[in-house]
């Protein structure tokens, strides 16, 4: 129900903070190579130049109005409906699959506004927190939510561009933080929605030919399976082991 405190069944690697602590010169790598394969990603999907505003196809992008989208299906996971479904428990492991989502959009409207190395810096401190492991689901909701206001903010030009930014940043984590998201799950899946994205692109997903029920499961669960069992997440194995598991079940 959405009063009462959700217990986080899963382990998603709630380190102690003395532990982030001690593992903060590893943070500018790590953001590093996530918004270096965000960059790579647009470049593949919506060709180069995507930063003024279309891809290749010159189909107007808006990462503002992304983040707004993925902010409803985040909140779509969880029993918000007062008529329906009441007392249904949130889709823990799929509102975290939807804030990976959001940091998918985020990184891309921070690399539209400004280079790697500047992103890196913008991020690095926001990194270090404690996710927590009981879950308020009413302050997950709220939370969320800042999101989707501060994208209508500056999208009707009621906050700046650079404000905004810097702004989604702290909001974002706190997203992370209320929801029991850590950084390093964070970083995991990342890596591996990354490389599940570049997956569907080389297997037809913007003609529509792409299936994405493998066996009666979506690839996202597949996707998730997989990267559980890998200590570190690699690209290349991970792209190898969703090709066989691709061909396995399609």
């Amino acid at each position: 129900m959405l009063n009462k405190d959700l217990k986080i069944s899963e382990n998603k690697e709630h380190l102690p903070l003395i532990s982030l602590l001690e593992d903060t010169s590893s943070l500018p790598y790590k953001l590093e190579e996530m918004f270096l394969l965000q960059k790579q990603l647009n470049d593949s999907t919506n060709g180069k130049n995507w930063e003024l505003g279309s891809n290749k196809f010159g189909k107007d992008i808006n990462w503002l109005r992304c983040i707004h989208m993925e902010v409803s299906e985040l909140i779509e996971s969880t029993p918000w409906k007062h008529w329906k479904n009441i007392n249904s428990e949130p889709d823990m492991s799929n509102i975290h699959v939807e804030l990976v989502d959001i940091w998918h959009f985020l990184m891309s409207y921070i690399l539209q506004e400004t280079n790697v190395p500047k992103a890196v810096s913008l991020v690095n401190n926001h990194c270090i927190y404690q996710s927590v492991e009981n879950i308020n689901v009413k302050e997950m909701i709220k939370e969320s939510e800042k999101l989707s206001y501060i994208s209508l903010a500056i999208e009707t030009g009621n906050m700046s561009k650079l404000s905004g930014i810097k702004n989604f940043i702290e909001q974002f984590f706190n997203c992370c933080k209320t929801s029991g998201l850590s950084f390093t799950w964070l970083q995991k899946l990342y890596i591996g929605k990354n490389c599940l994205n570049k997956f569907r692109q080389d297997n037809g997903y913007k003609e529509g030919t792409y299936i994405k029920e493998w066996n009666g499961r979506e690839d996202n669960v597949v996707m998730i399976e997989i990267i559980e069992t890998m200590q570190n997440v690699s690209f290349d194995i991970l792209y190898e082991e969703l090709t066989k598991s691709y061909s396995r079940y399609n």
